[in-house]
């Protein structure tokens, strides 16, 4: 193995080839925006990971096949919180805050680290697989202090790839923690969602956040859901919009390792996977209008994504002893149906 950091000096808008081998090709770029770019391919395709912006995943294709949502960026753009460049595969929520505000939360909208300006990263390459890590220190005067060591990992001939977070308290306190693993995944009509954990471990949420505007029709619909099976098929478009979301607890209680799929062909299907040790909350978000459809499939999370205050107030704040470490790992992408 060795290890290439990357600088930012480096990086031009003109495509560059910085590593090649029997297996991978890496180019590093500039978007028009001045966003930073690595884009990681193989043989069943890549993945397009902003190194210096939290490691978002902007860009994963693989199978011919296009694994985001739909929105309206172009591009990745300088942010300071994540719905100013709403647009990527796959973000982290967290570390000290996650989730939809409340009214009397603090923070923005899944916390410091979606956007989070990191301080270095780079790539460890050998013949089988290319991990891109990063590392990012926030501190706070009279505040928390952390360390967060995001990575994510390709291996050959692969079109399934490890998305991963170790975060470590570097303070003399105890850190509150709160995490979730941001799949934005594509929205396919009439897709197949399945678990390997009961129907009765999807609650439906029924409170209706600030940023939801409802009409009659889907006051109606979400209504009718109460009472019914958890949405599996999606097959109701139109009705997906506001976004329809249900959150599942404790899900160690059912198996070790989720596995959550939705089955977007009869030759392909999207995966999520990951220890319930790690995660032992997750939720799945749809939504399908003119400008966004995501259909998230399984967010793995530590928690519900409602805001700091909820959490603490129903005993679902993890907190992180000094100089604890924790990691999460999660498995997702497409495979071929065999």
């Amino acid at each position: 193995m060795f290890t290439l950091p990357l600088s930012k000096e480096n990086f031009t808008k003109q495509r560059t080839l910085i590593a090649q081998s029997e297996h991978f090709e890496i180019h590093s770029f500039l978007y028009n925006s001045g966003v930073h770019a690595v884009e990681i391919k193989n043989a069943k395709g890549h993945l397009v990971i902003l190194p210096f912006m939290g490691q978002m995943i902007w860009d994963a294709q693989f199978l011919n096949t296009d694994l985001c949502m739909k929105n309206m960026f172009s591009e990745p753009k300088f942010a300071k919180t994540i719905v100013e460049t709403y647009g990527c595969f796959a973000f982290h929520a967290g570390m000290i805050r996650m989730g939809c505000p409340s009214p009397q939360d603090d923070h923005a909208l899944h916390g410091e680290m979606p956007c989070a300006t990191m301080d270095s990263a780079w790539l460890e390459i050998n013949d089988d697989s290319v991990v891109i890590k990063g590392s990012y220190e926030y501190v706070m005067g009279f505040g928390d202090h952390y360390l967060a060591t995001p990575s994510v990992k390709l291996n050959k001939d692969a079109s399934v790839f490890d998305i991963q977070m170790v975060v470590k308290n570097l303070a003399s306190v105890n850190m509150p923690l709160q995490y979730m693993c941001h799949i934005n995944a594509t929205y396919v009509e009439n897709a197949v969602m399945t678990q390997n954990i009961p129907d009765a471990a999807l609650m439906l949420r029924e409170t209706v956040p600030a940023h939801v505007q409802p009409t009659p029709q889907w006051l109606a619909y979400n209504d009718s859901l109460k009472t019914s099976v958890p949405i599996s098929m999606l097959d109701k478009p139109d009705m997906h919009d506001p976004e329809i979301v249900y959150f599942m607890d404790d899900i160690a209680r059912y198996a070790d390792r989720a596995v959550f799929r939705m089955q977007l062909s009869d030759d392909k299907f999207m995966q999520t996977e990951f220890d319930t040790h790690e995660f032992n909350c997750a939720t799945r978000w749809l939504l399908c209008n003119g400008d966004q459809q995501v259909a998230a499939f399984a967010l793995p999370a530590t928690c519900r994504p409602e805001g700091f205050l909820a959490a603490k107030e129903c005993g679902s704040l993890l907190y992180l002893q000094p100089h604890e470490e924790r990691c999460f790992t999660v498995r997702t992408g497409i495979c071929p149906v065999v």
